[in-house]
């Protein structure tokens, strides 16, 4: 799942999911990365500039989760995105739109420590915790719960620290976000 609803407020009102990256919408990146980690179905959750966004980027294939509470933040759209997941799926591997540096390895990682019996996987980097973040089905309901404001999953981790599996990730991937222009400007011409 990638969350893709914000309005990019300390960006300068710009939607982080119209971005452009390497020619195309930072949210097609996100989605490239998700599924060439393997992740299949991708359920994308819109908000803030929903129609703009999904006319701007190449989501075929996608399920589009439209989100009118994006406003209430983060934690509002994991709920979404949650809500959305078919009934019987295994995991949900959470995914910010605003994290260019996260690879298909990464996310790769992440599976395979589901499918080898984790729970609850988080990506880290030098042993901090990052993104994205792989909720067991079992946790969905109270990763709902848990999901406030700007928080996400951040309460759910906290709460099942001792069997939270950390996957490092660090030779594979960036963790850093991007939040205001200067985070943009380091990201927007780099290559790598």
């Amino acid at each position: 799942m990638v969350l893709a609803a914000g309005a990019g407020r300390r960006l300068g009102g710009r939607p982080k999911a119209l971005l452009e990256y390497r020619g195309r919408p930072l949210l097609e990146h996100a989605v490239a990365v998700v599924r060439d980690g393997g992740c299949a179905p991708v359920h994308v959750v819109l908000g803030a500039a929903r129609e703009q966004v999904a006319a701007a980027a190449d989501l075929t294939g996608c399920t589009v989760v439209a989100h009118p509470g994006w406003a209430d933040g983060m934690g509002s759209s994991l709920r979404a995105g949650l809500a959305s997941l078919p009934s019987g799926c295994p995991a949900a591997l959470v995914m910010l739109v605003d994290t260019p540096g996260i690879t298909a390895p990464a996310v790769a990682r992440l599976l395979a420590a589901h499918r080898a019996g984790a729970e609850l996987a988080v990506a880290s980097y030098g042993g901090r915790r990052g993104h994205p973040v792989l909720i067991g089905a079992r946790h969905f309901a109270e990763a709902a719960a848990a999901a406030r404001g700007d928080r996400g999953a951040r309460e759910l981790l906290a709460a099942h620290a001792a069997d939270l599996l950390l996957v490092e990730c660090g030779d594979v991937a960036v963790p850093d976000d991007v939040d205001t222009p200067g985070d943009w400007a380091r990201w927007s011409g780099r290559e790598d």
